[in-house]
């Protein structure tokens, strides 16, 4: 088996994160239905969380975690360390917008599972991806 370039398992650390969020989106809102609507802020506008907002938020978190742990690689001494140990809290902390944005239960825990599913394939996909030194 031939090993994968750190840019490679990390693209595709990203793209897999942007799939398996897309299919928790699509597993919710089609078979079962979920009016996956959120308020952003108490009081404001409901909104439509469709496909394009889901892959686009997937994407940008999973760029965002890509360039921190480039950042890490090169300003610490244990990055993979470093990356999970931040990875994990911002997870634990993006758990509490789903549950107080989503409009309704079905949402909430959509929008819940499509967190945990996001940090499933992108915190140990981007982790095994460390350079080390």
């Amino acid at each position: 088996m031939a090993a994968t370039s750190p840019r490679s398992a990390r693209l595709l650390a990203v793209l897999g994160t942007v799939a398996a969020t897309l299919v928790v989106w699509v597993i919710g809102t089609v078979p079962l239905g979920v009016e996956l609507d959120a308020r952003m802020q108490p009081g404001a506008a409901v909104q439509h969380i469709g496909p394009t907002a889901v892959v686009l938020a997937s994407l940008v978190v999973g760029l965002a975690a890509w360039a921190l742990l480039a950042l890490l690689e090169r300003l610490t001494v244990r990055p993979r360390r470093v990356w999970t140990v931040v990875a994990v809290v911002v997870l634990v902390l993006s758990l509490i917008a789903p549950l107080q944005s989503g409009v309704t239960t079905g949402a909430k825990v959509t929008l819940l599972c499509m967190h945990l599913v996001a940090a499933a394939v992108l915190v140990p996909a981007l982790g095994r991806s460390t350079v080390r030194r």
